[in-house]
């Protein structure tokens, strides 16, 4: 059997047992697995933030809550308040 062939039959395996985990955690906790800063409460809890907050209040920059900002990383813009992005 040609290597290639073991090597995409092992990635299709490996992608399975991920959704297969996937599926199972849904189906068991009966809800999607909560990684956003913003709404997990473990996270708020041991103070993790969102990188780009950290980084701003490292620069000496103003709080990430005028950007809207408030720990969810999608909602954050290191480069300035928005409208202020370069083109």
């Amino acid at each position: 059997m040609p290597t290639w062939l073991i090597v995409f039959l092992l990635a299709v395996l490996f992608v399975g047992l991920f959704v297969l985990g996937m599926s199972l955690t849904l189906m068991i906790k009966g809800r999607n697995i909560d990684s956003e800063i913003a709404t997990n409460k473990n996270m708020q809890r041991l103070g993790i933030r969102c990188a780009v907050q950290e980084s701003r209040e490292d620069t000496g920059q103003a709080d990430c809550t005028d950007v809207g900002c408030h720990g969810n990383c999608a909602a954050c813009d290191i480069e300035g308040p928005a409208g202020e992005r370069p083109a």
